[in-house]
């Protein structure tokens, strides 16, 4: 099992000081060819994770897992968004889980909302995820994400048409963890606070 640990007061973004902050775990460039999808390839992960109880938000974003494009030698692969999110937000009215695919900077990077859950099905939960795509422009995507105490769906998609490659890119890959926006100049840290995630059972297969 992984903890992952968040301080408000003291994480940053990769080192430096900005608008967010993450702790994050991913397959790279350097992984086994078996941990990163190239085109026309099936990527599918499973894990479990859980949020904790009383889990703050806010109405940007908290990250805890993304499908994202490597970049090429050239530096010039369509990586700058991921394809896929998994997201904790706050809205006018709850907060939310939120399942989002972004289409390729080519087609304006836009945002399409897969899934919106209510965020207090998890917190505190155990909840276990298979996902599994076809990456390719004509890709596919499903994923499932069931409350380990219980057995409940929390979130179903099944074979839903998507774009799932990027330009130039040699592969995709995941990552998982906690990457949050607090605002300029830290305005939003007060409404955030020190968070610990827990992940376990990590498993990544392409073919």
């Amino acid at each position: 099992m992984f903890a992952f640990d968040i301080h408000i007061d003291t994480d940053t973004n990769k080192g430096e000081e900005s608008d967010r902050q993450r702790n994050e775990l991913k397959t790279d460039n350097n992984s086994p060819s078996s941990m990163v999808a190239t085109q026309g390839q099936q990527l599918v992960n499973s894990w479990l994770f859980q949020l904790p109880a009383g889990m703050k938000t806010t109405t940007s974003f908290t990250h805890v897992h993304q499908i994202k494009g490597l970049d090429n030698k050239a530096g010039t692969a369509d990586i700058s968004q991921p394809l896929i999110t998994f997201t904790c937000r706050s809205t006018s009215s709850r907060q939310e889980f939120q399942v989002i695919h972004v289409s390729p900077s080519s087609e304006g990077s836009t945002l399409s909302y897969l899934a919106k859950v209510p965020l207090s099905d998890f917190l505190g939960e155990w909840v276990s995820v298979t996902e599994s795509m076809t990456c390719s422009t004509n890709g596919s995507y499903s994923v499932s994400i069931t409350r380990v105490r219980d057995g409940k769906q929390l979130v179903g998609i099944q074979s839903m048409p998507l774009c799932l490659w990027r330009d130039g890119t040699p592969g995709l890959r995941p990552k998982w963890g906690i990457y949050r926006w607090f605002g300029e100049g830290r305005s939003a840290a007060s409404q955030l606070r020190d968070e610990t995630l827990l992940f376990a059972d990590f498993s990544v297969k392409s073919y």
